[in-house]
């Protein structure tokens, strides 16, 4: 019979660290943005889907990237669950990642299991890690709960065994979602039921890509003859599949540059995709129709690629591409969810074995009769049926505990969602004075020397918080919803209002700053930066006190106020932010980064020159950001060294 049962797995992990505190107001730096010559050409349900509510912002969530480089052995809670076909290790504390699906009777991995934990740069609020299935919801992008815990309980299985139920509250859209994980008694396949609903009046962007790591020295099958291809230049282009550009793109390591291929699956066609090995063994991934994107993603064989493959895990362990599926065809795309509605659909996961190589269509036509003699299609959509009618079972045993964020929107509407309790006992600090709004109509004041907390941008809490006494952290958390909403100028004197009876001013002036830097005031910018940083030195407690929150906001206001200064010119208050720095800010990679930017702009090009050959690692690097080289560029007409080329696109310089 099946099991669910937890285990300890140990992995070399960096630290997380603590979130920026500081609200990511600045525009979403997205780079899956579409070039506006290619939209003409899409299809018309595309191109609306395309222009369907795009993220703009990340709040209310906050930025993750306070990890870091240095990993040592650390103790990660998994739950597996195991037939006597499969066994999938599960990480609820890591957005319920499946780390590990292993197949027993051939003793196979069948994904790409990295053997370290490194928090990278990738989700959309910052850390995301490599390997295994995750769950990518809210919106274009990896999502900001990779390295969130979400709630996990038992669930009764439709065959009378368990089931192990993922469920969370994903704040960008605010919508709740659940992962069944099924796995039959005799089942070479992982089955996996997913709903995401709309419990709100009004329709909601919803947006889902099922994300599968695996050994990069495959060949990818999904049957299609033609793709969207979108690289790093931002181009959209329709390409013949296998061959494109005169090399059959199938196989991983025949690119040059990472790219994605997001597969054109004809309508009535069956939704799979399949990677495998030399020998024709591999997985093999499927669903009922509602999931109809497949995709394949490759970092490619050039040296910006390979240096990120080596620098999300251990040099020389090999690397991996992604097989992925979602609800519209390509990531570009959300679709809507209408009011108090839900999608749903079953995926499964398993093994696959069919002859890799050879002419396309004789290998797509041998694997997918292959997968049918496996697992038949009609199989797919009565799994799907029968997980349907337990959906809604009230989970059992609770085996991991998510956030409170859920709980706190479900008191809020008063919502009935059967299936995924959000208990009030999942209520926290982070939630505590929103509670307080909620009960009492007024905002906690909080203490004395106490940084803001968390923010909430949605509508309800913006019209609580326009009501509510007008305190300078009501303002504060007012300005930030206006500004969400994009009602800007409000916003702004918003955090003005607040700032005329503050005693701490810095987190207002930080605000204030921001918005004259999105309007181009790169000196009042400066102005209001300085004077904030300097206001925060007045208010923080002494190094000596060893507050990891003050740490994390010095570091974080430090940082834009460095750059802000230094856009204006201002290098010698970007060298007094610098100075006021904690030695130990100071010595992180991206502070290193900042300091070559600071010298180069003295003039002190050989000292600057230093720290790259003295070697930092900016830990938080942006996928797609080319800062390094471009501070190399102005340093020497020397090639970049391949340590620090993270390049990912033909022209990157």
């Amino acid at each position: 019979m099946t099991t669910i049962r937890r285990e300890v797995l140990t992995l070399p992990a960096a630290s997380p660290g603590p979130d920026n505190p500081l609200p990511p107001l600045r525009p979403l730096d997205e780079a899956h943005r579409i070039d506006d010559r290619d939209r003409a050409g899409l299809p018309r349900d595309m191109a609306r889907q395309v222009d369907h509510e795009p993220l703009r912002s990340l709040l209310p969530v906050m930025v993750r990237d306070g990890y870091d480089r240095t990993r040592r052995a650390r103790e990660l809670d998994a739950l597996v669950i195991e037939n006597d076909r499969l066994r999938a290790t599960v990480l609820p504390a890591l957005g319920g990642r499946i780390a590990s699906l292993r197949h027993k009777p051939s003793d196979r991995e069948l994904l790409y299991v990295n053997p370290v934990l490194q928090p990278a740069n990738f989700a959309l609020n910052g850390a995301w890690f490599s390997g295994g299935i995750e769950w990518n919801i809210g919106a274009t992008g990896h999502t900001t709960l990779s390295c969130s815990p979400v709630h996990a309980a038992r669930v009764p299985a439709p065959d009378g065994g368990e089931m192990l139920r993922l469920w969370e509250w994903e704040r960008l859209r605010d919508l709740p979602f659940q992962v069944d994980l099924w796995l039959p008694e005799g089942s070479d396949f992982l089955y996996v039921g997913v709903r995401v609903r709309n419990p709100h009046e009004s329709p909601a962007p919803t947006y889902w890509w099922s994300n599968i790591a695996v050994p990069e020295e495959r060949r990818v099958l999904a049957p299609a003859d033609e793709a969207y291809h979108f690289g790093y230049e931002r181009r959209l282009r329709r390409v013949p599949v296998p061959e494109y550009d005169g090399v059959d793109r199938t196989y991983p390591l025949n690119s040059t540059y990472a790219a994605d291929y997001f597969y054109d699956v004809p309508d009535g066609r069956r939704r799979w995709i399949a990677a495998l090995d030399e020998h024709g063994h591999g997985l093999a991934q499927t669903s009922t129709d509602v999931l109809r994107g497949r995709k394949l993603f490759v970092w490619g064989t050039g040296p910006g690629g390979r240096r990120w493959q080596e620098w999300l895990t251990e040099p020389g362990t090999g690397g991996y591409c992604e097989i992925q599926a979602g609800l519209a065809r390509t990531q570009l795309e959300h679709v809507g969810l209408d009011p108090e509605s839900e999608v749903s659909w079953l995926e499964a996961y398993g093994p696959l074995e069919a002859r890799p190589n050879g002419d396309w269509h004789t290998v797509l036509r041998g694997a997918e009769e292959r997968l049918e003699a496996v697992l038949p299609r009609a199989d797919v959509d009565t799994a799907y049926e029968a997980w349907r009618a337990h959906a809604d079972t009230e989970p059992g045993e609770r085996l991991a505990e998510g956030s409170g964020w859920g709980a706190l929107e479900v008191l809020r509407a008063d919502l009935k969602l059967p299936g995924t309790p959000f208990d009030e006992s999942t209520l926290g600090a982070e939630q505590e004075p929103w509670l307080h709004l909620l009960r009492t109509g007024t905002l906690p004041t909080g203490g004395p020397h106490e940084p803001p907390g968390p923010t909430l941008v949605a509508r309800p809490w913006r019209d609580m918080l326009e009501t509510t006494a007008a305190t300078p952290l009501a303002e504060y958390h007012l300005g930030i919803a206006q500004w969400h909403a994009g009602d800007r100028a409000q916003a702004v004197r918003s955090w003005e209002r607040g700032l005329g009876c503050a005693a701490e001013r810095w987190p207002l002036l930080r605000c204030l700053a921001a918005a004259d830097q999105h309007d181009g005031h790169s000196e009042r910018a400066a102005e209001q930066y300085a004077e904030a940083f300097d206001d925060l030195c007045g208010h923080r407690p002494g190094a000596a006190d060893g507050d990891e929150r003050w740490t994390a906001v010095a570091a974080a206001l430090g940082r834009e106020a460095i750059g802000a200064l230094l856009a204006a010119g201002r290098t010698a208050d970007a060298r007094a932010v610098w100075e006021r720095l904690d030695p130990e800010t100071r010595d992180r990679g991206r502070f290193k980064l900042a300091e070559g930017e600071l010298l180069a702009a003295e003039g002190r090009t050989e000292e600057a020159r230093a720290l790259f050959d003295a070697c930092f690692e900016v830990a938080d690097l942006r996928e797609g950001d080319e800062s390094i080289g471009a501070l190399w560029a102005r340093l020497g007409d020397e090639p970049l060294p391949a340590r620090y080329d993270f390049r990912m696109r033909p022209d990157g310089n």
